[in-house]
């Protein structure tokens, strides 16, 4: 079940000239929220999901100490609204990566795995909207968090 969302306006009026709200601003979802209570950023947890210079959007792996479980979320910054094939991917070390993707219109996931005391690696991608189908990705394809 996806996170609902709450309405944020793509702009503003200040006066009487039109100001934008940066495309991050135009989706209300956070990695906590989406994770749920008890998930917090870990160090290194925030990467750029990017295809050159063009950000789409954010993966986040988040940790909760309580139960010992991660979790990743991939937020779209761009693209948002427009179902487009989105991931997001955690691996435990020495386990099978877990993925959920889609055509997703804010983000995938999330994707939790217990992994308290093992280290963990993560990825997303999100493809745009064009013919060309380009596709940002980001993440840690290595091991680290090693908690």
């Amino acid at each position: 079940m996806k996170f609902v969302p709450k309405v944020v306006a793509a702009a503003a009026l200040a006066g009487s000239a039109l100001v934008a709200v940066p495309a991050h601003a135009a989706t209300a979802y956070t990695p906590e929220g989406v994770c749920g209570a008890g998930f917090a950023r870990v160090a290194d947890g925030a990467k750029p999901v990017k295809d050159g210079k063009d950000t789409y959007g954010y993966v986040y792996l988040m940790y909760n100490r309580r139960t010992g479980y991660n979790c990743v979320v991939t937020i779209k910054t761009s693209y948002y609204r427009t179902p487009t094939y989105t991931t997001a991917m955690l691996r435990v070390q020495g386990s099978k990566p877990v993925t959920d993707a889609g055509k997703f219109k804010y983000y995938a996931g999330p994707v939790k795995l217990k992994a308290a005391g093992r280290c963990v690696a993560y990825w997303g991608t999100i493809r745009n909207t064009r013919i060309d189908f380009a596709e940002a990705k980001g993440g840690r394809a290595t091991f680290g968090n090693c908690k």
